[in-house]
């Protein structure tokens, strides 16, 4: 029994845990091999079919007197007057009750019903339309004609009942009847389809003066550019060429301005087109470009090109296309004419029409849009403005004054002391020595050295001093490019190439010294190799070792001590490339010395690592591998026991990792054991274990003397 604390009242005082309903437990599948018997989606249906029970369905009645129909019938009415009186909105039921009324032959039944509905609510138009069908079907013209009066009556604005009802007067023949429904309908001013299917009705029986005057009311009613053309091709398929025109013209005076006026100037081009009047439809079509926005008048531009196409001379098609784009960039560069791409657009357009005095003028105004910022990223669209004209003057006028001009103007108006271009420079100076004047050149590159030096500038006027064979101003250029960038380690270089290329080993020896002596470098490693790649290509070997030495004392990095082995190993073939074959042991003996300095290399770095950088594994364990990849690739002469000796295990660990929400999460990474730590592990070990076992002894002594 349920303690009264725990029942509840509503759950006639049974327990939550009473009322709870448990499910059985579903059985899991151990064996999930497919059966030897498979079932189809078809036979669980065939299946399914067959136990189906039978339908259960009334019994039929069969009414033999008059008695039991009227029994049924009372009944039945019975049935439908409780329905309606529990779901009088429900349309479905009373149009149930007057089809079933009309099925009974019982039409004044049924035509009561049909009212009782309408009364409840007459603005439902589908009763209206199944109350007319009714009455339509069973003949009663004048009842029909009755409820569709009262129908458009109380809902004009339905189109459905109005077509229904002229639909049925057509039927009936009754020609008037229907014109007079059609004028009380127009008297609503309904949409387009309405007019259109009263001028249809009209031209079905040849009323075309009616259908004129039809379509008069109709501009008037709609006053739009659709309305108007449908006039005007009435007119037009009626042979009235001039009434056509006149409605056309009506529509411009009105409609001007009107959004969609760009079809109706088409259709009226179009039209005087199909008349053979070629001007009139030339001055159209211009007439609607002038005072048409732009934006809108993508398909007039289009029409009118065509038109110029098939009656216009090769001039005439050439403006029709150019003068097109021409406004849309007009129309461009005056909403944003910093817009450089619109500019550079235009002036292709222009360059493809070939108009010299239209090209310089675009690209004047188009230079004139000076960025109002001073900063570089405004600058570097524009800045292609002045280099195409540049090449424009050059290449297609072959003005080489204007060329001169345009290059002087440009490098005027750049603000060198905040920023600079080099291609500006570099052009105008490549432009002078197309047309042979060196003079002018070398003072173009010498104002961009002065004014606003950069790498491109000094590389390419060296690269031309050096083309011209001027030795000496090479050496005074090098000279400027490192007073103005002494930390760039590839001028260095470059400025010892020259020299090493002039055969002047000591100054190429001086350049590099005093390069590697600077305070700041930028990419000291190349300077360094490539020192020491000058230095071997001399054969200077001793020089090299000291190289090496110099380059330790700067820094300890495990690919200089790998590159000084290897420098030693290889020392012995260099040396001995030219030995005869009777010195074979004195060469074997050398090799042997080579290899015995490029192991000691090894070892002083791997010494380093362990005694100064033990935290450095990773770069220990890289070193390792090269000295045994140079010991097997010694062959005979190599001991790999020395190397592998020292070798680290490779160990994977884990370390926690905190993340941003305060969780913690453990990241595997490698980590090197080498011999010298296992080995002091070992002691570790050992020596906790001995601490232990005394400490054991000591607390068993103790027990004993207690």
């Amino acid at each position: 029994m349920a303690s009264g604390k725990d029942s509840d009242r509503t759950l006639g005082y049974m327990t939550r845990k009473d009322t709870e309903v448990k499910l059985p437990r579903p059985t899991r599948v151990k064996n999930k091999t497919p059966a030897p018997v498979q079932i189809t989606a078809e036979q669980i249906l065939r299946e399914a079919r067959e136990r189906q029970e039978a339908e259960i369905r009334p019994p039929k009645q069969k009414i033999t007197d008059s008695t039991e129909l009227s029994d049924y019938r009372l009944r039945r009415r019975k049935e439908f007057e409780d329905k309606i009186r529990r779901a009088r909105w429900n349309i479905q039921v009373w149009v149930k009750y007057a089809q079933w009324e009309e099925s009974q032959k019982d039409y004044a039944r049924a035509r009561s019903v049909w009212e009782r509905a309408i009364e409840g609510d007459y603005r439902n138009h589908t009763l209206w339309l199944k109350y007319a069908e009714f009455e339509m079907k069973n003949k009663f013209v004048n009842s029909a004609r009755n409820v569709w009066d009262r129908a458009v009556t109380l809902l004009p604005r339905i189109d459905q009942l109005w077509y229904k009802y002229i639909h049925m007067e057509q039927i009936l023949g009754n020609i008037a009847g229907a014109r007079q429904i059609f004028e009380r309908w127009m008297d609503w001013s309904p949409d387009q389809q309405g007019w259109l299917s009263f001028i249809k009705f009209e031209l079905k029986y040849n009323e075309i003066e009616r259908a004129r005057s039809i379509y008069e009311r109709f501009v008037l009613c709609h006053p739009k550019v659709t309305a108007y053309i449908r006039y005007a091709k009435f007119e037009m398929k009626g042979g009235e060429v001039v009434l056509a025109r006149n409605v056309y013209e009506r529509a411009t005076e009105k409609l001007a301005d009107d959004e969609e006026a760009e079809i109706l100037f088409v259709a009226f081009a179009e039209f005087e087109e199909r008349c053979k009047e070629v001007e009139r439809a030339r001055f159209i079509y211009k007439f609607a470009l002038d005072h048409i926005p732009k934006g809108r008048a993508e398909d007039l531009y289009r029409k009118f090109v065509a038109f110029e196409k098939q009656y216009g001379d090769k001039e005439g098609i050439e403006d029709a296309i150019v003068g097109k784009r021409r406004f849309q960039y007009e129309d461009e560069v005056r909403k944003n004419p910093l817009n450089y791409d619109s500019w550079f657009d235009y002036v292709r357009l222009e360059e493809s029409v070939g108009n010299k005095d239209r090209i310089r003028e675009v690209y004047e105004r188009a230079i004139a849009n000076v960025p109002p910022a001073e900063e570089k990223r405004y600058w570097q669209r524009y800045i292609y403005l002045w280099i195409n004209y540049a090449l424009y003057e050059e290449i297609e006028t072959e003005d080489v004054e204007r060329t001169r001009d345009v290059y002087r103007e440009c490098l005027k108006i750049i603000p060198h002391t905040k920023f600079s271009f080099a291609k500006i420079w570099l052009l105008a100076a490549q432009f002078e020595i197309r047309q042979l004047n060196l003079t002018g050149a070398r003072q173009i590159l010498g104002n961009a050295i002065g004014k606003a030096p950069k790498d491109k500038i000094f590389k390419k006027y060296i690269e031309i001093e050096l083309q011209l064979g001027n030795i000496d101003r090479c050496r005074k250029l090098y000279e400027r490019y490192l007073e103005w960038s002494p930390e760039n380690c590839y001028a260095w270089s470059k400025y010892a190439e020259l020299e090493r290329s002039l055969a002047e080993t000591e100054r190429a020896r001086a350049i590099f010294e005093l390069a590697i002596s600077q305070p700041a470098l930028d990419m000291p490693e190349l300077l360094w190799k490539a020192y020491i790649d000058f230095e071997i290509s001399e054969g200077e070997l001793e020089r090299t070792r000291a190289l090496y030495e110099r380059l330790l004392d700067r820094t300890k990095h495990y690919k200089v001590w790998v590159s000084f082995a290897k420098f030693e190993a290889s020392a012995a073939e260099q040396e001995d490339e030219n030995e005869d074959e009777d010195q074979e042991e004195d060469v074997i003996e050398h090799k042997k010395d080579c290899i015995n300095r490029a192991r000691a290399i090894f070892d002083r770095a791997n010494t380093y690592y362990k005694d100064s950088m033990p935290e450095l594994k990773e770069e220990r364990a890289t070193l390792l591998e090269d000295w045994l990849n140079m010991e097997v690739g010694f062959g005979k002469l190599g001991d790999v026991s020395v190397v592998q000796a020292k070798l680290p295990k490779k160990l994977k660990k884990r370390k926690p990792i905190t993340r941003e929400d305060g969780s913690t999460e453990y990241e595997e990474y490698i980590d090197y054991l080498y011999p010298e730590e296992s080995q002091t592990t070992n002691l570790k070990i050992l020596e906790a274990a001995y601490k232990w076992k005394k400490q054991k002894v000591a607390a068993a002594s103790e027990e004993d003397l207690d």
